[in-house]
């Protein structure tokens, strides 16, 4: 086993010369008994605006630290020793662009090993260990906590997580040997690798129900209540259950049973060319035995093969953008101009509105009234929101009063005038220009003229939607993705008319929903459909000219999207994509193409061939024989770089068209809305590695280049 005592690590603070210190301040608090409990306050000497962050200095200062505190335990000084941060935050882990700075895989081997070595020395101080997680703890900061003996939370903890799979890493300072051992396989499964690919955090209360931490105390006197619940710990009359630790029946059934449907689960919705994700599930199925130290090690290893990646770079950049950008978008207005949204219009009560409705009444806890053309319908849509709660209910979402309150503020109604104090009202109708312009300007004659219109078209042009309105300004689009409650992203279409305190609202109004919402302009398809319609437009145009289904999969699997284009036009459904590339056709005739094929598969019903438990098995002879008769077949090498060079001209020429304000709001609708890999950095990225960028137009959309996987051969812009 790696000594890791025996380490020299001082070629890392050579890398880390410009390093923010989080230092380790220790003072002695009396407890009972004539005991004393040694709090360690981590602490960057900065504001609450940069958090604490994990370094080689940090490390180093820590471990020098618990030396201290252990040689003193011995000494019977002390009895007890206790983690937390400065006010808020215990720490947000690693420094991500230090990181990934790391010049060689034995640096970051070295790196890992550091990070266990001082970690590890809170299981060894000969005396009780505790982590008081009073703030942010992300990364390394909840791997401190989880090397500790015991852990208390503060209720309000904004964000618990270990998000580094997100980033192309893994939990590799005890995390992933740690957690499954104390919580669970399938509860580790969530922490590491299902909630960092939906973005999601913890609360405090989520960590305590896990059994990541083993009480939970107020905010107003969180310190003092840890150090007394501490203090009863070391004197023996506070116990510790802990039922989420998993049992020997877990460790030889359930223990693989969860490795594998996870892993399933991973190959049909990012693919397999991420490689974080995977090793973290390695690491997991690994963790159900053996020793720590043996556990520790494989850490080293794992992600010392994964600071030297590409792919690191390219994650980190994708989180930035998710992390950052989304939360500053671009040409937002001043969110002083928003206005106050006490009640919520839904125009439609099919499955897409019914969800908006769930939306908006769960996350703005306002009254919600849902209209159709008969009591039939509304009655239906009001039926299937109540089920939903009731679901939520039932799964312990939400509380019994909180049902019944979410269910009194929805209500459905066929008479117009019930929309007369909405100030936001949203249709989801047939995505039919006719019909959007009637719907519209008929309830505009129920409103007031400060509520604000919403259209979820997907690719009408929103300003000719708002052609018979009498204020037009107060329309803007506001696109949702589905599933509407999980797709975290909306595209804010602005018009030449939408005015500012529309566009405030819009974007407020997304913010109260949970979700990141990025400005575009009014263009067929914004963004994300427009890409997504290039692409498929592109894979139909081979199949239509002669080549398979078979070849055209196999030529996009690079790109690592989590469907192929096949699994994607039966997911949003044949007649749809078919009526999104005839939109993209009409608008830009000489880009895109129509497919009367896709039609008549439409007509047809399906693509692919499934098992009677929705299985893939391959393609189905029927739509094979829908698409005979092409006679100029491609290889997969000239469709792959026709979708890439397809896909960097149309994003120049929406960057010159001014459609967002840069590449980066691209890649940030394409992480979130078509779940573009994050390993792969957003598609720009990716476009300026395999040289597309140049080849179409000369430059590319990034300088210095976005390191990442995808470089098929050497790009002259690299």
């Amino acid at each position: 086993m790696t000594d890791y005592s025996a380490i020299d690590f001082t070629p890392l603070l050579a890398l880390s010369e410009d390093e923010v210190v989080t230092h380790s301040f220790v003072r002695d608090i009396p407890l009972s008994g004539n005991r004393t409990l040694a709090l360690v306050t981590l602490d960057n000497g900065r504001d609450h605006t940069r958090p604490n962050t994990i370094g080689a200095a940090t490390l180093l200062e820590f471990a020098a630290t618990l030396d201290e505190l252990r040689a003193r335990a011995g000494r019977g000084e002390i009895h007890g020793v206790a983690i937390t941060g400065k006010p808020f935050i215990l720490a947000a882990g690693a420094d991500l662009s230090k990181v990934g700075e790391i010049p060689s895989q034995e640096a970051g081997k070295l790196l890992a090993q550091l990070g266990h070595y001082a970690f590890g020395k809170e299981a060894d101080l000969g005396v009780p260990s505790f982590v008081f997680i009073n703030g942010l703890a992300l990364g390394g900061g909840l791997e401190i906590a989880l090397n500790a003996d015991y852990r208390t939370v503060d209720a309000s903890v904004p964000a618990i997580a270990l998000p580094e799979v997100s980033l192309g890493l893994i939990p590799g300072w005890g995390g992933s040997y740690l957690l499954p051992n104390l919580i669970g396989i399938e509860n580790a499964l969530k922490v590491i690798i299902e909630n960092p690919l939906k973005y999601r955090t913890l609360k405090g209360a989520d960590a305590l129900a896990l059994g990541i931490a083993d009480v939970m105390f107020d905010s107003v006197s969180f310190l003092e209540n840890s150090i007394a619940w501490a203090d009863g710990v070391i004197a023996g009359s506070t116990k510790v259950e802990r039922p989420n630790r998993p049992s020997k029946i877990e460790r030889l059934v359930k223990w693989d049973v969860a490795i594998g449907i996870a892993r399933k689960s991973l190959e049909s919705s990012i693919g397999t060319v991420a490689l974080a994700p995977y090793a973290a599930l390695d690491l997991l199925k690994a963790a159900k035995s053996g020793t720590k130290a043996e556990g520790f090690e494989r850490e080293d290893d794992a992600l010392a093969e994964l600071i030297a990646s590409d792919q690191l770079q390219a994650s980190i950049y994708a989180f930035n953008l998710v992390q950052k950008r989304a939360k500053r978008p671009a040409g937002a207005p001043d969110k002083a101009l928003a206005r106050p949204i006490t009640k919520v219009g839904v125009i439609g009560a099919g499955l897409m509105a019914s969800q908006f409705a769930l939306l908006f009444v769960r996350r703005l806890r306002v009254p919600v009234v849902i209209t159709d053309l008969d009591q039939a319908r509304v009655d239906k849509g009001v039926e299937y929101i109540h089920g939903e709660i009731a679901t939520l209910l039932a799964k312990k979402r939400i509380s019994a009063d909180e049902a019944n309150r979410l269910r009194a503020l929805v209500t459905g109604t066929t008479d117009k005038a019930d929309f007369a104090d909405a100030d936001w009202v949203i249709e989801a109708v047939f995505e039919e220009l006719g019909v959007k312009q009637d719907v519209f300007a008929e309830i505009e004659k129920h409103i007031s003229p400060e509520a604000i219109l919403a259209t979820n078209t997907s690719s009408l042009s929103v300003e000719k939607i708002g052609a018979k309105l009498a204020h037009p300004e107060r329309l803007v689009g506001f696109h949702f993705f589905n599933p509407v409650a999980i797709m975290p992203l909306i595209e804010v279409v602005k018009t030449p008319v939408t005015n500012d305190a529309t566009l405030s609202t819009a974007m407020v109004v997304a913010g109260k929903l949970r979700k990141n919402a990025v400005i575009t302009r009014d263009t067929p398809g914004f963004v994300v459909n427009r890409l997504l319609a290039k692409l498929l437009g592109e894979a139909m145009h081979a199949v239509d000219t002669g080549t398979s289904f078979e070849v055209v999969d196999g030529a996009l699997a690079p790109f690592g999207l989590p469907m192929t284009p096949f699994q994607l036009l039966e997911l949003v459904g044949l007649k749809v994509g078919a009526h999104v590339l005839d939109t993209h056709h009409a608008a830009f005739p000489e880009r895109f193409f129509e497919s009367a094929n896709l039609h008549t598969l439409a007509e047809y019903g399906k693509v692919l061939d499934r098992d009677a438990k929705g299985k893939i098995k391959g393609f189905d002879k029927g739509a094979v024989k829908i698409v005979a008769g092409g006679t100029s077949p491609m290889t997969a090498e000239e469709i792959q770089q026709r979708v890439e060079d397809g896909l960097a001209d149309e994003i120049k020429r929406m960057l010159d068209d001014d459609v967002v304000h840069a590449a980066e709001d691209i890649d940030l609708c394409m992480i979130l809305g078509a779940n573009w890999p994050s390993q792969m950095g957003g598609v720009t990225p990716y476009l300026d590695r395999v040289g597309a960028s140049e080849r179409t137009f000369g430059a590319a959309f990034h300088t210095p280049p976005i390191r990442g996987v995808g470089v098929a051969a050497p790009s002259p812009v690299v």
